[in-house]
């Protein structure tokens, strides 16, 4: 078994580091979120951090290439698990210099960097490793145990899918917030103060008239944002309608140093209020752990 995981390597490890280069390499996002990543505090410059991301992704999607095309020899493994040193060490320059940035390994997300970039790139070098000491071409090792293979590509698949970057948004955002609506969090509790009120937009649940854009705006020239931006280090993330309120998530940092830990913001502001309506609208904050859910922060 032990020599079909490092045959099959090559291919495990491409399906990591072509995506990533591509993103890097062609993601319209990467010269906005370069800015914000340890890479600007190391050279100084977004600009250059811009450069060197695309860089690094030429050179990873070189580097799957060579992984997948025949002839199989150990240079490409080798390559990749430099590679994979390098992330690994400039991670941890970047979580002790740059706690609140964001790493930049896929340049599809501004949100700060966890255990699970670490993991990923530990992931890259271990890889690298078993696919220069593999001792048949993956394709070789793929036909004679096409069941096996299948099976150990699907579960790494599966892995690789929950240490990737975009978790968040895909499902573990989702989840949370159907865990807030249950578990009923603070935020959600207030929503029900406009029904009271007998505001209009909560009797109909008529409550998309306010574009988000025109909510966060509203919320960013806010008292409650100017106490609470110190922790917030992304963009908006995700935003949803409850009661009468309009939650706004944000990925933020708590703390500084080693005690530094990655968090959410969840802002609820009056849906159906903007600049229009209101100058300093009644604004909820919260802030919880961004793994675990617990309050970091008491509701203000």
């Amino acid at each position: 078994m032990s020599a079909l995981v490092c045959a099959l390597a090559p291919l495990v490890l491409a399906g990591v580091l072509g995506p990533a280069g591509a993103g890097k390499l062609f993601g319209r996002g990467t010269a906005r979120q370069a800015p914000r990543t340890a890479l600007a505090r190391l050279l100084r410059d977004g600009g250059r951090a811009a450069l060197v991301l695309r860089a690094l992704g030429a050179v990873e999607l070189l580097l799957a290439a060579a992984l997948l095309a025949p002839p199989a020899t150990p240079l490409p493994g080798a390559a990749a698990a430099l590679l994979g040193a390098g992330f690994l060490g400039y991670l941890g320059y970047a979580r002790a210099a740059a706690p609140g940035s964001s790493c930049g390994c896929t340049a599809r997300q501004d949100a700060p960097f966890t255990w699970r970039a670490f993991a990923r790139a530990a992931a890259v070098l271990a890889g690298g490793v078993a696919t220069a000491l593999a001792q048949q071409p993956w394709w070789t090792a793929a036909a004679r145990r096409p069941a096996a293979a299948l099976c150990l590509v699907l579960a790494a698949a599966a892995v690789l899918t929950a240490l990737s970057a975009d978790p968040d948004r895909r499902w573990r955002m989702p989840l949370r917030r159907l865990r807030l609506r249950i578990a009923g969090h603070p935020l959600a509790a207030t929503g029900n103060r406009l029904a009271a009120a007998g505001h209009p937009l909560a009797a109909t649940g008529t409550l998309a008239a306010v574009p988000v854009a025109a909510t966060v705006e509203l919320l960013e020239r806010s008292r409650a944002w100017q106490s609470a931006s110190r922790v917030v280090r992304s963009a908006l993330l995700d935003h949803w309608d409850d009661g009468g309120w309009r939650i706004l998530q944000f990925a933020g940092v708590h703390g500084g140093g080693t005690a530094a830990r990655p968090v959410l913001v969840l802002f609820a502001v009056d849906a159906a209020a903007s600049l229009d309506t209101v100058r300093e609208p009644a604004v909820r904050v919260s802030v919880i752990d961004a793994d675990s859910g617990a309050p970091v922060m008491a509701t203000v």
